[in-house]
């Protein structure tokens, strides 16, 4: 016998239109069950084990519904970090050799912003930039942070004329202190390194160049989260901006965002110990 609500949610595809469920030949109710066993892992999900989870015979499938979820990770029109900001950026990708300063030609380049909230830290944002010029960082600042709020970073030209933009700007310059950057910046070095770390555990260091701003949104999620009790509100977030993103039909999963990154597909995290 078929529950009549459920045949509704698995057959009517104008409840899908325009959602990531969009053209999905799988029920809703096995969407339902991978957003709840996405949302109680703690320390984030793979292919593999949603597909044993859930029994799919494809790992591109799981490896599709995952990186679709992902995309709804971000709520449209979130609010932007305000109060005292912490900002800086930090190298995901191996051991490299011969570049100095900012510069990198294998790592990916990610820009860190982190709200303090008294001697912790409040809200996140993560985002890959292309490099560490005052334009590019601006840019990040001015979509991550709200003006008016305290932007604090370390003395890197890329963050001179903030001010102007409409952000106090409090500049600590490391060459003149005798603390290293994890004590003048703790919060942002913090979840940088939370970062790493979540990257060579959960995903084993191995990451597409693609598809990385996407893990980036998929840490942030969790870790602006971190203190919830309720799997099922984080169910209810998930599935709620499920429903409010656009499709992503395959072909632009596989496509990359330019082709630079798509030519060096995949980097490999090295464990520093």
């Amino acid at each position: 016998m078929t529950v009549p609500h459920l045949t509704i949610l698995t057959c009517a595809p104008s409840l899908t239109a325009g959602t990531i469920f969009q053209d999905t030949r799988k029920p809703l109710t096995l969407w339902f069950r991978a957003i709840w066993w996405v949302t109680a892992q703690k320390q984030g999900a793979s292919a593999l084990e949603l597909q044993r989870v859930l029994g799919l015979g494809s790992y591109v499938t799981a490896w599709t519904w995952l990186h679709k979820l992902r995309r709804a990770m971000v709520r449209p029109g979130r609010d932007r970090l305000h109060g005292r900001v912490e900002v800086d950026e930090t190298y995901v990708g191996g051991i490299e050799e011969g570049v100095r300063g900012r510069q990198t030609e294998t790592k990916a380049l990610v820009a860190v912003a982190c709200e303090e909230n008294g001697k912790g830290i409040g809200r996140i944002r993560l985002r890959r930039i292309d490099d560490a010029s005052a334009v590019t960082l601006h840019a990040f600042i001015a979509e991550a942070v709200e003006p008016g709020s305290q932007v604090h970073t370390d003395g890197w030209e890329g963050y001179a004329g903030l001010k102007a933009k409409g952000y106090p700007h409090r500049v600590t310059v490391l060459k003149t202190r005798k603390r290293s950057p994890v004590d003048v910046l703790p919060r942002v070095h913090l979840v940088a390194s939370l970062l790493k770390r979540w990257l060579l555990g959960t995903h084993q260091g191995a990451v597409s160049f693609a598809h990385l701003d996407y893990y980036l949104d998929e840490f942030t999620f969790r870790f602006n989260r971190r203190t919830s009790r309720s799997r099922g509100k984080l169910f209810h977030r998930l599935l709620e901006q499920a429903v409010a993103v656009e499709p992503v039909p395959y072909k632009k999963l596989i496509a990359g965002r330019d082709p630079w990154w798509n030519s060096n597909p995949t980097w490999r995290l090295e464990s520093t110990k």
